[in-house]
């Protein structure tokens, strides 16, 4: 298991953060990789959705976890030719009220199980990256919460 986390506080109300992160379609708009999100079936916990990322794979998620309006976790699955079943992604999103400052402080977490040694070892390397990738959805996040 690989597990990469940021954080960062958005000078805006659990609420309106809320509105952003828990929908489908809002993904591509501040999740970094993310080009494209629809929802296949369902709404909050077990919802299910199609992510495709802006290299062109699509996975199939559910959303595994659901406490309106603090947290929203979905697990992703590969699709496609070659796609390995025991690889798997998670991704939470974490909101608590920061009254004192004002505003909301955002947790994002990714987990990831890969599918084999060689998939963890090209996995670590990249690290760097995905820790990257979350501060600038926090960044994109930040700035969409604030329009409201």
């Amino acid at each position: 298991m690989i597990l990469v986390e940021r954080s960062a506080h958005v000078v805006a109300p659990v609420e309106v953060v809320w509105d952003v992160v828990q929908r489908a379609e809002q993904l591509p708009a501040w999740l970094a990789g993310v080009r494209a999100a629809e929802v296949l079936s369902g709404e909050g916990f077990g919802r299910r959705q199609l992510v495709q990322a802006g290299r062109g794979s699509a996975h199939e998620a559910e959303v595994i976890a659901y406490q309106e309006p603090n947290l929203i976790g979905w697990r992703e699955r590969a699709r496609g030719a070659g796609a390995r079943a025991e690889a798997r992604t998670e991704i939470y999103v974490q909101l608590t009220s920061d009254e004192e400052a004002g505003g909301t402080i955002v947790r994002l977490i990714v987990v990831r199980w890969p599918a084999g040694p060689v998939k963890a070892a090209l996995l670590r390397l990249g690290l760097r990256r995905v820790g990257a990738d979350l501060e600038d959805s926090l960044a994109r996040l930040t700035d969409l919460a604030a329009v409201g």
